[in-house]
Protein backbone atom coordinates (compact mmCIF):
# COMPACT_ATOMS: atom_id res chain seq x y z
CA UNK A 1 0.00 0.00 0.00
CA UNK A 2 1.41 3.41 -0.62
CA UNK A 3 1.36 5.98 2.89
CA UNK A 4 1.58 9.22 0.47
CA UNK A 5 -1.50 10.29 2.59
CA UNK A 6 -0.53 10.90 5.61
CA UNK A 7 -3.36 8.70 7.39
CA UNK A 8 -4.38 5.85 8.00
CA UNK A 9 -7.30 4.11 9.83
CA UNK A 10 -6.80 1.38 12.67
CA UNK A 11 -9.89 -0.94 13.77
CA UNK A 12 -9.43 -2.17 17.12
CA UNK A 13 -12.12 -4.69 18.40
CA UNK A 14 -14.40 -2.09 16.68
CA UNK A 15 -12.71 1.30 17.90
CA UNK A 16 -11.89 3.17 14.97
CA UNK A 17 -8.97 5.77 15.22
CA UNK A 18 -7.46 7.76 12.50
CA UNK A 19 -3.50 7.86 13.04
CA UNK A 20 -0.71 10.11 11.21
CA UNK A 21 1.90 8.26 9.15
CA UNK A 22 4.36 10.59 10.84
CA UNK A 23 3.44 9.82 14.58
CA UNK A 24 4.33 5.83 13.51
CA UNK A 25 7.34 6.44 11.92
CA UNK A 26 9.03 7.87 15.52
CA UNK A 27 8.38 4.27 16.69
CA UNK A 28 9.33 2.40 13.74
CA UNK A 29 9.92 -1.22 16.05
CA UNK A 30 6.18 -1.07 17.46
CA UNK A 31 3.72 -3.13 15.32
CA UNK A 32 1.98 0.17 13.88
CA UNK A 33 5.14 0.93 13.43
CA UNK A 34 6.71 -1.74 11.03
CA UNK A 35 3.00 -1.07 9.18
CA UNK A 36 4.52 1.51 7.55
CA UNK A 37 7.41 -0.35 5.74
CA UNK A 38 5.28 -2.90 4.47
CA UNK A 39 5.75 -3.72 0.95
CA UNK A 40 3.26 -6.72 0.06
CA UNK A 41 0.20 -8.57 1.22
CA UNK A 42 2.07 -11.15 3.72
CA UNK A 43 3.83 -8.83 5.31
CA UNK A 44 0.54 -7.01 6.11
CA UNK A 45 -1.09 -10.12 7.36
CA UNK A 46 1.68 -10.66 9.56
CA UNK A 47 1.13 -7.78 11.67
CA UNK A 48 -2.48 -7.31 11.61
CA UNK A 49 -5.62 -9.63 11.63
CA UNK A 50 -7.10 -8.46 8.28
CA UNK A 51 -7.01 -5.18 5.91
CA UNK A 52 -9.69 -3.17 3.67
CA UNK A 53 -7.16 -1.70 0.63
CA UNK A 54 -10.07 0.95 -0.62
CA UNK A 55 -10.79 1.84 3.14
CA UNK A 56 -6.90 2.02 4.26
CA UNK A 57 -8.11 0.19 7.45
CA UNK A 58 -6.41 -2.04 9.83
CA UNK A 59 -7.80 -4.08 11.54
CA UNK A 60 -6.82 -6.16 14.56
CA UNK A 61 -9.32 -8.01 17.30
CA UNK A 62 -7.58 -7.12 20.45
CA UNK A 63 -8.68 -5.15 23.53
CA UNK A 64 -10.16 -1.86 22.68
CA UNK A 65 -10.18 -0.57 25.81
CA UNK A 66 -6.21 -0.65 26.20
CA UNK A 67 -5.67 0.67 22.47
CA UNK A 68 -6.71 3.96 23.76
CA UNK A 69 -3.71 3.54 26.10
CA UNK A 70 -1.42 2.54 22.81
CA UNK A 71 -3.09 5.73 21.35
CA UNK A 72 -1.79 8.07 24.05
CA UNK A 73 1.49 6.27 23.81
CA UNK A 74 1.81 7.19 20.33
CA UNK A 75 0.98 11.13 21.08
CA UNK A 76 3.07 11.76 23.82
CA UNK A 77 5.50 8.86 24.13
CA UNK A 78 4.82 7.54 27.56
CA UNK A 79 3.11 4.80 28.58
CA UNK A 80 0.86 4.33 31.06
CA UNK A 81 -0.89 0.90 33.17
CA UNK A 82 -4.57 0.31 32.52
CA UNK A 83 -5.91 -0.82 36.06
CA UNK A 84 -8.46 -2.66 34.96
CA UNK A 85 -5.96 -5.19 33.40
CA UNK A 86 -3.73 -7.84 35.39
CA UNK A 87 -0.52 -6.89 35.67
CA UNK A 88 0.76 -10.08 33.15
CA UNK A 89 -2.14 -9.73 30.58
CA UNK A 90 -1.02 -5.67 30.55
CA UNK A 91 2.61 -7.11 29.70
CA UNK A 92 1.26 -9.44 27.05
CA UNK A 93 -0.85 -6.67 25.54
CA UNK A 94 2.31 -3.95 25.20
CA UNK A 95 4.36 -7.20 24.28
CA UNK A 96 1.88 -7.86 21.42
CA UNK A 97 2.32 -3.66 20.05
CA UNK A 98 5.68 -3.99 20.37
CA UNK A 99 5.93 -1.46 23.09
CA UNK A 100 8.89 -1.83 25.57
CA UNK A 101 7.84 -1.09 29.23
CA UNK A 102 10.91 1.23 29.23
CA UNK A 103 8.22 3.70 27.83
CA UNK A 104 6.49 3.33 31.04
CA UNK A 105 5.84 6.84 32.64
CA UNK A 106 6.94 8.10 35.74
CA UNK A 107 3.95 7.88 37.53
CA UNK A 108 3.07 4.32 36.36
CA UNK A 109 6.15 2.30 36.86
CA UNK A 110 7.22 2.17 39.71
CA UNK A 111 3.34 0.82 41.05
CA UNK A 112 3.74 -1.63 37.50
CA UNK A 113 7.04 -3.38 38.72
CA UNK A 114 5.85 -3.68 42.48
CA UNK A 115 2.60 -5.07 41.31
CA UNK A 116 4.54 -7.35 39.07
CA UNK A 117 6.85 -8.30 41.67
CA UNK A 118 3.82 -9.37 44.21
CA UNK A 119 2.21 -11.47 41.17
CA UNK A 120 5.23 -13.17 40.94
CA UNK A 121 5.78 -14.19 44.75
CA UNK A 122 2.07 -15.17 44.90
CA UNK A 123 2.11 -17.57 41.93
CA UNK A 124 5.07 -18.87 43.30
CA UNK A 125 3.69 -19.34 46.63
CA UNK A 126 0.16 -21.16 45.00
CA UNK A 127 3.02 -23.42 42.96
CA UNK A 128 5.02 -24.84 45.73
CA UNK A 129 2.09 -24.83 47.60
CA UNK A 130 0.18 -27.10 44.62
CA UNK A 131 3.31 -29.22 44.56
CA UNK A 132 3.79 -30.23 48.10
CA UNK A 133 -0.22 -31.01 48.47
CA UNK A 134 -0.58 -33.17 45.07
CA UNK A 135 1.06 -36.33 44.81
CA UNK A 136 2.75 -36.33 41.47
CA UNK A 137 1.21 -38.26 38.64
CA UNK A 138 4.31 -40.41 38.74
CA UNK A 139 3.79 -41.55 42.54
CA UNK A 140 0.03 -42.59 41.79
CA UNK A 141 1.03 -44.16 38.89
CA UNK A 142 3.66 -46.57 40.51
CA UNK A 143 0.92 -47.00 43.13
CA UNK A 144 -1.42 -47.97 40.40
CA UNK A 145 0.73 -50.28 39.01
CA UNK A 146 1.84 -51.97 41.90
CA UNK A 147 -1.84 -52.44 42.83
CA UNK A 148 -2.50 -53.71 39.44
CA UNK A 149 0.39 -56.52 39.58
CA UNK A 150 -2.42 -58.18 42.27
CA UNK A 151 -4.99 -59.14 39.56
CA UNK A 152 -1.63 -61.33 37.67
CA UNK A 153 -1.65 -63.35 41.16
CA UNK A 154 -3.41 -65.95 42.85
CA UNK A 155 -6.06 -64.76 45.89
CA UNK A 156 -4.87 -61.27 44.52
CA UNK A 157 -8.24 -58.92 45.73
CA UNK A 158 -7.33 -60.69 49.43
CA UNK A 159 -3.53 -60.07 48.89
CA UNK A 160 -4.23 -56.64 48.37
CA UNK A 161 -6.58 -55.79 50.84
CA UNK A 162 -3.99 -57.50 53.35
CA UNK A 163 -0.97 -55.42 51.80
CA UNK A 164 -2.85 -52.21 52.20
CA UNK A 165 -4.05 -52.73 56.29
CA UNK A 166 -0.53 -53.44 56.74
CA UNK A 167 1.19 -50.39 54.62
CA UNK A 168 -1.53 -47.40 55.26
CA UNK A 169 -2.40 -47.44 58.74
CA UNK A 170 -5.32 -45.49 57.51
CA UNK A 171 -7.15 -47.94 55.21
CA UNK A 172 -9.83 -49.31 57.46
CA UNK A 173 -10.05 -49.73 60.80
CA UNK A 174 -8.48 -53.49 60.60
CA UNK A 175 -5.30 -51.50 59.36
CA UNK A 176 -5.77 -48.49 62.54
CA UNK A 177 -5.92 -51.58 65.23
CA UNK A 178 -2.89 -53.41 63.35
CA UNK A 179 -1.16 -49.95 63.17
CA UNK A 180 -1.94 -49.75 66.87
CA UNK A 181 -0.50 -53.14 68.16
CA UNK A 182 2.51 -52.46 66.24
CA UNK A 183 3.07 -49.33 68.05
CA UNK A 184 2.40 -50.99 70.83
CA UNK A 185 5.02 -53.75 70.52
CA UNK A 186 7.76 -51.18 69.59
CA UNK A 187 7.44 -49.43 72.76
CA UNK A 188 7.16 -52.33 75.07
CA UNK A 189 10.89 -53.47 73.18
CA UNK A 190 12.50 -50.11 73.96
CA UNK A 191 10.96 -50.39 77.59
CA UNK A 192 12.14 -53.81 77.94
CA UNK A 193 15.56 -52.63 76.61
CA UNK A 194 15.72 -49.87 79.19
CA UNK A 195 14.49 -51.93 81.77
CA UNK A 196 17.10 -54.43 81.36
CA UNK A 197 19.77 -52.20 81.57
CA UNK A 198 18.55 -50.66 85.41
CA UNK A 199 20.58 -52.67 88.37
CA UNK A 200 17.88 -53.79 90.10
CA UNK A 201 16.38 -55.80 87.54
CA UNK A 202 19.46 -57.64 86.18
CA UNK A 203 20.45 -61.12 87.10
CA UNK A 204 24.05 -62.54 88.21
CA UNK A 205 24.75 -66.00 88.34
CA UNK A 206 27.37 -67.50 90.64
CA UNK A 207 30.27 -66.82 87.30
CA UNK A 208 29.94 -63.13 87.70
CA UNK A 209 28.00 -62.90 84.16
CA UNK A 210 24.63 -60.45 83.72
CA UNK A 211 21.34 -62.69 83.59
CA UNK A 212 18.27 -61.55 81.60
CA UNK A 213 15.27 -61.53 83.90
CA UNK A 214 12.02 -64.13 82.85
CA UNK A 215 10.02 -61.80 82.34
CA UNK A 216 11.83 -59.38 80.35
CA UNK A 217 13.25 -62.18 78.43
CA UNK A 218 9.90 -63.40 77.48
CA UNK A 219 8.26 -60.19 76.46
CA UNK A 220 11.63 -59.68 74.14
CA UNK A 221 11.06 -62.76 72.57
CA UNK A 222 7.52 -62.44 72.00
CA UNK A 223 8.29 -58.57 70.60
CA UNK A 224 10.89 -60.29 68.58
CA UNK A 225 8.03 -62.68 66.94
CA UNK A 226 5.78 -60.18 66.02
CA UNK A 227 8.58 -57.89 64.50
CA UNK A 228 10.03 -61.05 62.46
CA UNK A 229 6.16 -61.95 61.58
CA UNK A 230 5.47 -58.24 60.45
CA UNK A 231 8.64 -58.36 57.95
CA UNK A 232 8.16 -61.61 56.71
CA UNK A 233 4.39 -61.02 55.87
CA UNK A 234 5.14 -57.34 54.36
CA UNK A 235 7.65 -59.48 52.39
CA UNK A 236 4.96 -62.41 51.01
CA UNK A 237 2.41 -59.64 50.59
CA UNK A 238 4.35 -57.13 48.64
CA UNK A 239 3.36 -56.67 44.78
CA UNK A 240 6.79 -56.18 44.36
CA UNK A 241 9.38 -57.67 46.32
CA UNK A 242 12.43 -55.92 44.55
CA UNK A 243 11.18 -52.61 45.03
CA UNK A 244 10.67 -54.20 48.57
CA UNK A 245 14.10 -54.14 49.48
CA UNK A 246 14.46 -50.59 48.34
CA UNK A 247 12.39 -49.19 50.70
CA UNK A 248 13.79 -47.39 53.46
CA UNK A 249 10.90 -48.51 56.26
CA UNK A 250 11.52 -52.13 54.86
CA UNK A 251 14.93 -51.89 55.76
CA UNK A 252 14.36 -50.29 59.18
CA UNK A 253 12.26 -53.41 59.87
CA UNK A 254 14.61 -55.97 58.77
CA UNK A 255 17.98 -54.01 60.63
CA UNK A 256 15.65 -54.10 63.94
CA UNK A 257 15.59 -58.09 63.68
CA UNK A 258 18.64 -58.67 62.52
CA UNK A 259 20.97 -58.09 65.93
CA UNK A 260 18.27 -60.77 68.10
CA UNK A 261 19.33 -63.95 65.55
CA UNK A 262 22.37 -62.89 64.84
CA UNK A 263 23.10 -62.52 68.52
CA UNK A 264 21.35 -65.77 69.19
CA UNK A 265 23.12 -67.92 66.30
CA UNK A 266 26.61 -66.82 68.29
CA UNK A 267 25.43 -68.06 71.79
CA UNK A 268 23.73 -71.51 69.80
CA UNK A 269 27.52 -72.23 68.15
CA UNK A 270 29.90 -70.56 70.54
CA UNK A 271 28.01 -70.37 74.03
CA UNK A 272 27.13 -67.82 75.73
CA UNK A 273 29.43 -67.57 78.34
CA UNK A 274 32.54 -68.36 75.77
CA UNK A 275 35.26 -65.27 75.72
CA UNK A 276 35.51 -64.45 72.14
CA UNK A 277 37.31 -60.93 72.74
CA UNK A 278 36.72 -58.63 69.53
CA UNK A 279 33.30 -61.22 68.73
CA UNK A 280 31.91 -60.50 72.33
CA UNK A 281 32.03 -56.86 71.97
CA UNK A 282 30.35 -56.99 68.13
CA UNK A 283 27.73 -58.83 69.97
CA UNK A 284 27.11 -56.17 72.50
CA UNK A 285 26.86 -53.53 69.65
CA UNK A 286 24.41 -55.97 68.25
CA UNK A 287 22.63 -55.93 71.36
CA UNK A 288 22.65 -52.19 71.51
CA UNK A 289 21.70 -52.09 67.97
CA UNK A 290 17.98 -52.70 69.26
CA UNK A 291 17.68 -49.18 69.83
CA UNK A 292 16.98 -48.54 66.36
CA UNK A 293 13.47 -50.23 66.64
CA UNK A 294 12.21 -46.79 67.63
CA UNK A 295 12.56 -45.75 63.70
CA UNK A 296 10.03 -48.61 63.00
CA UNK A 297 7.53 -45.83 64.30
CA UNK A 298 7.79 -44.25 61.69
CA UNK A 299 6.11 -46.65 59.15
CA UNK A 300 2.96 -45.20 61.22
CA UNK A 301 3.83 -41.81 62.08
CA UNK A 302 3.56 -39.28 58.90
CA UNK A 303 5.48 -36.74 60.88
CA UNK A 304 8.72 -39.21 61.35
CA UNK A 305 8.30 -39.94 57.57
CA UNK A 306 8.26 -36.24 56.62
CA UNK A 307 11.53 -35.36 58.72
CA UNK A 308 13.09 -38.11 57.09
CA UNK A 309 12.23 -36.47 53.46
CA UNK A 310 13.17 -33.35 54.55
CA UNK A 311 16.51 -34.12 56.21
CA UNK A 312 16.99 -35.94 52.71
CA UNK A 313 16.29 -33.06 50.64
CA UNK A 314 17.68 -30.65 52.92
CA UNK A 315 21.12 -31.87 52.94
CA UNK A 316 22.26 -28.47 51.45
CA UNK A 317 20.99 -26.72 54.16
CA UNK A 318 22.32 -29.33 57.16
CA UNK A 319 25.97 -29.28 55.45
CA UNK A 320 25.87 -25.12 55.48
CA UNK A 321 24.88 -25.48 59.75
CA UNK A 322 27.55 -28.28 60.14
CA UNK A 323 30.35 -26.17 58.20
CA UNK A 324 29.27 -22.85 60.40
CA UNK A 325 29.54 -24.75 63.57
CA UNK A 326 32.85 -26.26 62.09
CA UNK A 327 34.08 -22.96 61.64
CA UNK A 328 32.85 -21.42 64.54
CA UNK A 329 34.45 -24.40 66.62
CA UNK A 330 37.20 -23.90 65.47
CA UNK A 331 37.44 -20.26 65.58
CA UNK A 332 36.58 -19.52 69.32
CA UNK A 333 38.28 -22.98 70.71
CA UNK A 334 41.57 -21.45 69.07
CA UNK A 335 40.36 -17.96 71.18
CA UNK A 336 39.67 -19.25 74.75
CA UNK A 337 42.73 -21.96 74.33
CA UNK A 338 44.92 -18.73 74.17
CA UNK A 339 43.03 -16.51 76.71
CA UNK A 340 42.77 -19.46 78.89
CA UNK A 341 45.94 -21.99 78.56
CA UNK A 342 47.71 -20.33 81.49
CA UNK A 343 44.86 -21.49 83.64
CA UNK A 344 43.47 -24.82 85.23
CA UNK A 345 40.57 -24.82 83.97
CA UNK A 346 40.53 -27.54 81.65
CA UNK A 347 41.34 -25.59 78.30
CA UNK A 348 44.64 -27.31 78.09
CA UNK A 349 44.58 -27.70 74.74
CA UNK A 350 42.83 -27.01 71.22
CA UNK A 351 41.36 -30.19 70.80
CA UNK A 352 40.33 -29.95 74.63
CA UNK A 353 38.72 -26.69 73.84
CA UNK A 354 36.54 -28.29 70.77
CA UNK A 355 34.04 -30.17 73.77
CA UNK A 356 33.48 -26.22 75.15
CA UNK A 357 32.85 -24.81 71.76
CA UNK A 358 30.74 -27.10 70.34
CA UNK A 359 28.63 -26.89 73.61
CA UNK A 360 28.54 -23.61 73.32
CA UNK A 361 28.11 -23.17 69.87
CA UNK A 362 24.92 -25.29 69.90
CA UNK A 363 23.70 -23.49 73.00
CA UNK A 364 23.51 -26.28 75.37
CA UNK A 365 25.79 -24.84 77.72
CA UNK A 366 26.80 -27.58 80.48
CA UNK A 367 29.34 -25.77 82.21
CA UNK A 368 31.32 -28.10 83.28
CA UNK A 369 34.31 -26.22 81.15
CA UNK A 370 33.93 -22.33 82.01
CA UNK A 371 36.30 -19.34 81.23
CA UNK A 372 37.36 -17.68 84.16
CA UNK A 373 39.59 -14.52 82.60
CA UNK A 374 38.05 -11.28 81.12
CA UNK A 375 39.55 -12.55 77.40
CA UNK A 376 38.12 -15.79 77.99
CA UNK A 377 34.36 -14.62 79.06
CA UNK A 378 34.60 -12.04 76.45
CA UNK A 379 35.15 -15.23 73.42
CA UNK A 380 32.34 -16.82 75.48
CA UNK A 381 30.22 -14.47 74.58
CA UNK A 382 31.12 -14.21 71.19
CA UNK A 383 30.31 -18.07 70.57
CA UNK A 384 27.35 -18.01 72.44
CA UNK A 385 25.78 -15.29 70.13
CA UNK A 386 27.41 -16.33 66.88
CA UNK A 387 26.09 -20.01 67.85
CA UNK A 388 22.25 -18.28 68.33
CA UNK A 389 22.85 -16.93 64.82
CA UNK A 390 24.05 -19.66 62.69
CA UNK A 391 21.59 -22.48 64.26
CA UNK A 392 18.62 -20.05 63.62
CA UNK A 393 19.93 -19.12 59.52
CA UNK A 394 18.79 -22.79 58.15
CA UNK A 395 15.95 -23.46 60.28
CA UNK A 396 13.20 -21.53 58.33
CA UNK A 397 14.37 -22.87 55.58
CA UNK A 398 14.24 -26.77 56.97
CA UNK A 399 10.44 -26.05 58.55
CA UNK A 400 9.23 -24.85 55.21
CA UNK A 401 9.99 -28.02 53.85
CA UNK A 402 8.76 -30.02 56.64
CA UNK A 403 5.62 -28.62 56.02
CA UNK A 404 5.54 -29.25 52.65
CA UNK A 405 6.66 -32.97 52.95
CA UNK A 406 4.08 -33.08 55.77
CA UNK A 407 1.25 -32.03 53.73
CA UNK A 408 2.50 -34.24 50.20
CA UNK A 409 2.96 -37.63 52.70
CA UNK A 410 -0.94 -37.07 53.58
CA UNK A 411 -1.69 -36.29 50.08
CA UNK A 412 -0.09 -40.04 49.13
CA UNK A 413 -1.89 -41.31 51.79
CA UNK A 414 -5.07 -40.42 50.92
CA UNK A 415 -4.16 -41.30 46.75
CA UNK A 416 -2.88 -44.77 48.51
CA UNK A 417 -6.24 -45.32 50.20
CA UNK A 418 -8.38 -44.02 47.16
CA UNK A 419 -6.84 -46.51 44.90
CA UNK A 420 -7.11 -49.49 46.77
CA UNK A 421 -10.72 -48.35 47.52
CA UNK A 422 -11.26 -48.26 43.66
Amino acid sequence: PSFEEDVININVGGLRRRLSSSALSKFPDTRLGRLLSCDSEESILQLCDDYDVSAREFYFDRNPGFFLYVLHFYQTGKLHVMEELCVFSFCQEIEYWGINEFFLDSCCSYRYHERKLESWHHNWDEESEVSSVDTSPDEISDINHDLLRYSTLRCGNLRKRLWLTMENPGYSIPSKLFSFVSISVVLVSIATMCIHSMPEYQQVDENGHVLDEPILHKLEYFCISWFTFEVSSRLLLSPNPRKFFKHPLNLIDIVSVLPFYFTLMVDLTMGSDSELGNLGKVVQVFRLMRIFRVLKLARHSTGLRSLGATLKHSYREVGILLLYLAVGVSVFSGVAYTAEKEEDVGFDTIPACWWWGTVSMTTVGYGDVVPVTVAGKLAASGCILGGILVVALPITIIFNKFSHFYRKQKALEAAVRNSGKK
